[in-house]
């Protein structure tokens, strides 16, 4: 099980991620600059704006050493802009990203922020009850390769939540809702 757990805080929701952690009696840590890295068992990365997110690994110098650690089997949850920079193409980021999971996305997929909108996503994983799932500007996951595991879909838009090794990734914003089975899972199953 995790103990300490980093989340990236340069930008996006960081702090409903560590308001999560700390509901589950974990050690979170806001992850500024690469030497916020040591000591911890997985890491976060919220949702946001990817390009600014994007930006701010490479300003920041922690594009590398977070990849490095990720390769190195750091356990690591990417939400909405997370997922996007977990991803090893994003059809229109004009930035590089993380480039770890086997998937290839699009950014905005649901439309604009007026087209937001929350739904029940069915998530075995979770359990039989479905999970909130909060769709903010959130991006499609347009193919998924074969070492990545579909966790849950929606019916009109395919997969929304995946994993792959130690990485796991969701379109959605688990942290906007009162149900913390999703960061459950993560700390649970990905140490």
């Amino acid at each position: 099980m995790l103990r300490k757990v980093g989340v990236l805080a340069l930008q996006g929701d960081f702090l409903e991620h560590l308001q999560v952690l700390e509901r589950l009696k974990f050690q979170g840590r806001p992850v500024r600059l690469p030497r916020d890295l040591e000591g911890l068992e997985g890491v976060i990365i919220p949702g946001g704006e990817s390009t600014v997110m994007a930006r701010m690994l490479e300003d920041f110098d922690l594009l590398e050493p977070l990849r490095a650690k990720a390769r190195e089997g750091m356990a690591v949850l990417g939400t909405c802009a997370g997922l996007i920079l977990l991803a090893k193409k994003s059809s229109d980021l004009p930035l590089g990203s993380l480039g770890l999971m086997d998937l290839e996305v699009r950014r905005n997929g649901y439309g604009r922020q007026v087209d937001s909108f929350e739904t029940e996503v069915s998530m075995p994983a979770l359990g039989e009850a479905a999970f909130p799932g909060v769709f903010i500007r959130a991006p499609i996951i347009e193919k998924v390769g074969p070492g990545v595991e579909v966790l849950a879909t929606l019916p009109s838009a395919g997969p929304v939540a995946v994993r792959q090794g130690n990485l796991l990734g969701a379109s959605f914003h688990p942290e906007l809702t009162r149900d913390l089975r999703f960061h459950a899972y993560f700390l649970n199953n990905l140490s």
